[in-house]
This record gives structure tokens, C-alpha cells and sequence, in this order.
């Protein structure tokens, strides 16, 4: 088993009364390795300037966790298979709805992967791709982590 953190801290600013929920709601999230991250809430959820458009919001990281997580089986997958990858980008996006108990929450995850492999060398076909890509997501801890439908539409 393993474990995983993060710190998060908010700090209310010099001046913000916070009883009267008009306080900002950028924090820092601190992983392990250093890396300090500016977070705060979507101003599609709380309106500028309460919000910090520059910031990653909760939302943007669900969809990229599971777009990371999905490229490291990809990429591990591809190897194992022989297959040398060049550059692998997702265009990934998300969509917030009433879920079935009609709580707003993160209703689907869809992954745009479109993989280059180097020149010259065996790549897989297209059902081979994809086949690739069903077994990344397979692996995929964060989309075993959770109930929101994830799908994968590869761009090929």
C-alpha cells in the first residue's frame, strides 16, 4: 500500500470580513517533491475576482489526474509492447452536471490522446492502438478511483 499527500493552505487576506463569504478563494497546494501549485476555486463556480482564473482549479486537476495517469500506463504499456513513443499529448475535458442523485459533480471525463511514434519504427496499427489505450485505462488507478464515467477517445 501506498500513500499520497498533498498540503493545502488558504489564507484569508488583510481586510476580507469571510462572514459575508466575499473572501478570495486562492490557496497554494505543496506536493512532497516541492512543488508549490496556485489553486483556487473555478470562476465558472465562485465569479471574478473571488476566484483566480490563473490558479488550477479542483476540476481542471480531476481531469488532468486522470489524463496523467493515463498517459504513464500508455507510455509503460507501449514500451513493453516494443513500441517507441515520440510525444503524446491529450487534448482531455471534462463536464460538470447533476449527477443521477442530482448532486453537481463531475459527470465525464473524456481523453483525446493522439500518440506520435518515432519514425522508422514499428508502430502498432489502429486496433492495436486502441487496444493500448483500453489497457491504460484499465490500469489507470485514478479512473479505478472513481465513479464518474471515463472514456478515451483517442485522436488518431
Amino acid at each position: 500500500m501506498s500513500e499520497y499527500s498533498a498540503n493545502l493552505v488558504w489564507q484569508r487576506q488583510p481586510g476580507e470580513a469571510f462572514h459575508d463569504n466575499r473572501y478570495s478563494r486562492r490557496h497554494v497546494i505543496r506536493f512532497d517533491g516541492g512543488v508549490e501549485l496556485p489553486a483556487s476555486s473555478s470562476p465558472s463556480v465562485v465569479p471574478l475576482p473571488l476566484s483566480d482564473a490563473s490558479a488550477v482549479d479542483p476540476e481542471e486537476m480531476f481531469v488532468a489526474s486522470l489524463s496523467s495517469c493515463h498517459l504513464l500506463w500508455f507510455l509503460s504499456l507501449a514500451a513493453s509492447a516494443g513500441h517507441r513513443v515520440e510525444r503524446y499529448e491529450d487534448a482531455a475535458a471534462g463536464t460538470m452536471a447533476r449527477n443521477a442523485e442530482g448532486r453537481m459533480a463531475m459527470t465525464r471525463v473524456v481523453l483525446r490522446p493522439r500518440v506520435t511514434f518515432v519514425a522508422g519504427t514499428a508502430a502498432p496499427d489502429a486496433q492495436a492502438l486502441q487496444a493500448l489505450h483500453h489497457q491504460a485505462h484499465e490500469k489507470c488507478f485514478i479512473a479505478n478511483s472513481v465513479k464518474t464515467e471515463v472514456a478515451c477517445e483517442p485522436r488518431l
